[in-house]
């Protein structure tokens, strides 16, 4: 299935694309898709009803978040091997694990704006993992039974505040607008193998990004066995997975930051596509 939250910031409501890529409502179904609409038996419910009796939504209308009330943003970092190598870090001995906050996430399509004071603002595509049973000290043989599906994230980063201002990645990370999700959270029966996705990125018409999940250092039931190991998961938790090369920051001779007016286009086989317009800052 490809559920989606469509209509006005905090306003959404709950949808699903049916055969025909029509947009229906679900929400006479179910109040939102996160928590517990998430787990193995809210889905359920959703896969047995008829779509053909839903109403249509207007596709017009914005597409919002994928995922309503994120509990955890969880990110992990350095995790594809080139990315590591143009970036000059050593590859990890484990996975690198950071928090953003959820107050950045925002609907695939919004307006990016650039934080105040910011001077290198940078762009990551990313494979999104979203949990849709509680994990707790769980094996990786068993990890994914706990994802509910995927989605495409932008993992936007000022990387001024991220390596230059001291202290953790998470004030780098959670600029308000800095997480787009979206446009679908992609069922897990729809995703053969995490392991080999295509992944691509775009600023003004020239491909950044074009990589494959098939270099991540640890894979996704990797990723949501270890995390579980210091945290429990809970339905609506997002871990995104790591970017491939091609950041702004690993560009030669010299680094590429975004800027005011830049169109960035972005997907990840499978989930969609997301485009977003950069802002300044206005406040």
């Amino acid at each position: 299935m490809k559920l989606l939250r469509v209509g006005p910031k905090g306003a959404e409501k709950p949808a699903i694309l049916d055969q025909d890529g029509a947009i229906r409502d679900l929400t006479g179904v179910v109040p939102d898709l996160g928590g517990e609409t998430l787990t193995p038996e809210g889905l359920a419910a959703i896969r047995a009803t008829d779509l053909s009796a839903l109403p249509t939504l207007d596709p017009s209308l914005r597409i919002g978040p994928c995922v309503a009330n994120v509990g955890k943003f969880i990110c992990i970092g350095l995790n594809y091997a080139d990315h590591a190598a143009e970036t000059g870090a050593a590859i990890p001995a484990e996975p690198i694990m950071f928090m953003k906050a959820t107050s950045a996430i925002t609907g695939p399509n919004d307006d990016v704006i650039i934080p105040k004071n910011s001077i290198k603002p940078d762009w990551e595509v990313e494979l999104g993992v979203v949990i849709g049973k509680e994990a707790r000290y769980i094996e990786e043989a068993d990890a994914l039974d706990h994802v509910a599906g995927y989605c495409v994230v932008n993992d936007l980063s000022e990387r001024h505040f991220q390596q230059e201002r001291g202290g953790q990645w998470v004030k780098g990370k959670s600029a308000d607008t800095f997480g787009p999700i979206g446009p679908w959270l992609v069922t897990r029966d729809e995703i053969a193998d995490p392991q080999n996705l295509k992944m691509w990125l775009e600023v003004d018409g020239h491909r950044y990004q074009d990589g494959s999940t098939r270099t991540m250092i640890f894979g996704v039931a990797h990723v949501v066995a270890y995390v579980s190991q210091f945290m429990s998961l809970q339905p609506g938790d997002i871990i995104t997975t790591g970017t491939p090369p091609g950041v702004g920051m690993g560009i030669k001779p010299e680094p590429v930051w975004l800027k005011p007016g830049n169109v960035i286009k972005l997907g990840v086989e499978g989930l969609g596509e997301q485009t977003q317009t950069v802002r300044a800052y206005q406040g």
